[in-house]
């Protein structure tokens, strides 16, 4: 795997739903919506399709690009489908923990597709295990569908209810039933889940702009600790934990989600660019050109750049063809191959003192390589900014976040850090920046920087969690 997708962190993944009265192709619509979320997960892709007596389903390793064809597609009928991109937080990367899930019980057929990660998921298999249950994967997914399938005899509204108040942590799932489809988002909101209409379909999305995708309208986002079960009779709505102050992943808007997309009423273009106006206002430099680093620095180092005055420019070409199945390089090469995906631009750079703007600095190795670069092409000085504030702390809610003795902000000071990727300055934005850049006092999950969770971490008993 390259090292400049090693020092970031892992995209969480992507789900996708479509419910139609009509004879709309739910499973191309969930195709095209997946597209959309690729960002989210390209470890492995999966649909599954209800036409109100069978289910269906299809998934695979790679892309959705590589997951399906004409042929995969026009297997799958039905009026209702959800769909996954993954990337693996729980449970390895194989084919037999691909979403979404399916499993048949002696009241039908339920499959799932769940982002976000379980903090009490082993707790609750070890019960289930110890009742008779057996589990086909290492996903913490088909303990939620465990739970449903032996609460289903109550009703599917009842069932969902019953299992989502048991479990705890991150999560915004899509549930498929032979007739209904449902979405659910954790009680505090930290996972992302939104609702769209298409004509008279209704759409259940990870981000809104999947919408823009397929042509459908954005409805509103789904409240957290809040079910949405969609049917032949329309939408119910149900409150099933008590209100609790919303805690949405930061870094959503710093680094995960398209820039088009909207979440929770805040656009994460917006936030990033106003996060690269406050970071100047904090860190302010002396300069000839700011440049971003492809893909998610590009709108924080628009807004350095209007907030300093310092023209805007291109640093780096990034080569968009690079794809995942390339063959992997030597231990040798492994520093040298992020020019593989980015070059620097020589003409904007040479003789010049820029500012190099990315979104996050975790273990620090592609920062140190890019200021390099930078030298190389014929920088007079280097100057790097963050538009988030520094790592310190591993995530327990659906990011794969290294240990946190791999961490450089968990164990070098700010002087130290720049010292170790060879800038001539280093600034982070503060974390009452970040929040104000999403224009809200308060409701965003900071764990990362702060150490300080919205939900009751694993007890760190193990060897692997003292060492986090």
């Amino acid at each position: 795997m390259m090292e400049e997708i090693k020092d970031k962190f892992k995209e969480e993944c992507g789900v996708f739903g479509v419910y139609s009265k009509s004879s709309l192709d739910v499973a191309k619509v969930t195709y095209y919506g997946l597209y959309a979320l690729q960002h989210r997960g390209q470890e492995s892709s999966g649909i599954a399709v209800s036409d109100g007596k069978d289910m269906n389903i299809h998934k695979s390793m790679g892309l959705v690009s590589e997951s399906f064809d004409e042929k995969s597609l026009s297997s799958l009928k039905g009026n209702a489908s959800i769909g996954h991109v993954r990337y693996s937080t729980t449970g390895s990367s194989s084919i037999i923990n691909a979403q979404p899930i399916l499993t048949n019980c002696k009241f039908g057929s339920i499959a799932i597709a769940h982002n976000g990660n379980l903090v009490n998921a082993e707790v609750i298999k070890e019960l289930l295990e110890d009742g008779g249950n057996i589990f086909q994967t290492s996903i913490d997914s088909e303990v939620v569908l465990s739970l449903i399938a032996r609460a289903y005899k109550k009703g599917i509204d009842k069932a969902v209810i019953s299992a989502v108040q048991a479990i705890k942590g991150s999560f915004a799932m899509v549930i498929l039933t032979e007739d209904k489809l449902i979405g659910v988002r954790d009680p505090n909101g930290i996972r992302p889940l939104c609702l769209g209409k298409l004509e008279d379909s209704y759409i259940l999305s990870s981000e809104s702009c999947a919408f823009i995708t397929v042509g459908a309208e954005f409805i509103r986002d789904i409240r957290p600790g809040e079910i949405v079960i969609i049917g032949e009779g329309g939408i119910e709505s149900i409150s099933y934990s008590e209100k609790i102050k919303p805690k949405v992943c930061a870094f959503e808007y710093i680094y995960f989600a398209r820039p088009d997309s909207v979440i929770d009423g805040i656009s994460v273009y917006e936030s990033r660019r106003r996060a690269g106006e406050i970071l100047f206002e904090e860190c302010p430099v002396e300069a000839d050109i700011v440049v971003g680093v492809p893909d998610s620095g590009l709108a924080a180092a628009v807004g350095f750049s209007k907030a300093s005055s310092i023209p805007f420019g291109i640093g780096f070409i990034k080569n968009r063809y690079v794809g995942r199945s390339f063959i992997a390089p030597s231990k040798e090469m492994r520093e040298r191959i992020v020019s593989l995906k980015l070059n620097p631009l020589k003409e904007n750079i040479k003789g010049k003192r820029v500012v190099l703007v990315d979104d996050s600095i975790v273990r620090g190795t592609t920062s140190k390589i890019l200021v390099e670069m930078l030298r190389r092409a014929g920088a007079k000085e280097v100057h790097f900014r963050v538009s988030s504030p520094v790592v310190k702390y591993p995530c327990y809610f659906g990011i794969d976040t290294p240990y946190r003795k791999d961490l450089i902000g968990a164990n070098l000071t700010i002087e130290e850090i720049r010292k170790e990727i060879g800038a001539d300055s280093l600034g982070y934005i503060s974390e009452e920046g970040v929040v104000k850049s999403f224009g809200e006092k308060e409701g965003f999950c900071l764990g990362c920087f702060s150490g300080i969770y919205p939900v009751d971490t694993p007890i760190e008993t193990s060897k692997d969690y003292l060492e986090r």
